[in-house]
């Protein structure tokens, strides 16, 4: 197929890698403008950006497509033109960042098709991989959806499921449900006429927002089950990491497992043991979490043996809630 492709992270880059590699002809790629990246603040392309130009494809990076400006009106127009002259049968769109008018959606013949890393309708927007895990989900997958000018609210083509494991972090289940999309989408638009013809409205009352993550959302409460707190420090890695504190510290928590400690007195947060495994704290319900890999302010991010060894925590202390300014509570 002739095919437009729009998208901006790694996530749509291997969608758009699998749609090369199937033999489809990606007649131009629309995606987020370069931004400033590192400590230089040096501008740096998408990844969706970064492949397309190795594949000598047009790029096209518009800071919006609305129609209500001078220059949303123009990026409309370039599209309308490209899907003329290349007579482009569909737009794939993957995690682009942009929202698409109705205008764009009707210009391919075809319309356009999103990935979207959720069974649909369980999570719409911008953050479903961390939210299924936040919320103890035991399965997630791709839905291969026909646009409309909604949230996430289009008709379903056609879904595959991925089972949650109880270590993933969002990061693995990201790279996996990255692959799936690739697969999906290519499989798909292969029988892109069936699933049109028996395509599936969602249910509306099952869906739920997943809003993009905030850094206050990586506080650690260590009243609540042992559990939650795992999932909490599992679905917020890489970004923006779990955090907690202990006197004036605030230490990001990178990564944990659920011990088969537990103290039914105590404190919630006191550390209950220190060793080469890592730091077991005690958490609300009694249950233990062992932290096993922390990073002090300043410092690089420290394995549970390299902990130990830095003595700087104590059994018997006792780590604290810490609100979005760093203030203790």
């Amino acid at each position: 197929m002739n095919l437009i492709f729009a998208g901006t992270p790694e996530f749509a880059a291997t969608a758009l890698q699998a749609l090369i590699d199937a033999g489809h002809n990606i007649c131009a790629v629309y995606t987020q403008p370069d931004r400033p990246s590192g400590r230089g603040q040096k501008l740096t392309p998408s990844a969706v950006k970064a492949l397309a130009v190795t594949h000598n494809i047009p790029v096209y990076q518009p800071l919006h497509l609305k129609g209500s400006t001078e220059e949303g009106r123009a990026a409309q127009a370039e599209i309308a033109q490209i899907v003329k002259d290349r007579n482009v049968d569909a737009m794939i769109v993957a995690a682009y960042g942009l929202i698409l008018p109705q205008s764009v959606l009707d210009m391919p013949r075809l319309g356009c098709l999103n990935i979207h890393a959720s069974l649909l309708p369980r999570w719409r927007g911008a953050a479903p991989i961390h939210r299924a895990i936040l919320a103890g989900d035991s399965e997630t997958g791709i839905t291969i959806m026909q646009m409309d000018a909604g949230l996430d609210t289009g008709d379903m083509l056609f879904e595959a499921k991925l089972a949650i494991e109880n270590t993933d972090t969002s990061a693995t289940l990201h790279d996996r449900l990255a692959i799936l999309g690739g697969e999906a989408v290519v499989h798909t638009l292969e029988k892109l006429a069936h699933y049109q013809t028996n395509k599936t409205k969602q249910n509306n009352d099952l869906a739920n927002y997943a809003a993009k993550l905030t850094k206050a959302e990586g506080k650690i409460d260590w009243t609540q089950p042992a559990v939650v707190l795992d999932r909490l420090i599992r679905g917020l890695q890489p970004w923006p990491v779990a955090y907690t504190q202990i006197g004036d510290d605030v230490l990001r928590v990178w990564s944990a497992v659920l011990s088969d400690a537990n103290q039914s007195s105590g404190q919630a947060g006191e550390i209950l043991a220190i060793d080469k495994h890592g730091v077991t704290v005690r958490c609300g319900d009694g249950q233990a979490l062992r932290l096993t890999q922390l990073q002090w302010a300043g410092g690089k991010p420290l394995n549970s043996v390299q902990i130990l060894q830095a003595q700087k925590l104590q059994v018997g202390q006792c780590f604290q809630g810490v609100n979005p300014q760093g203030e203790s509570q």
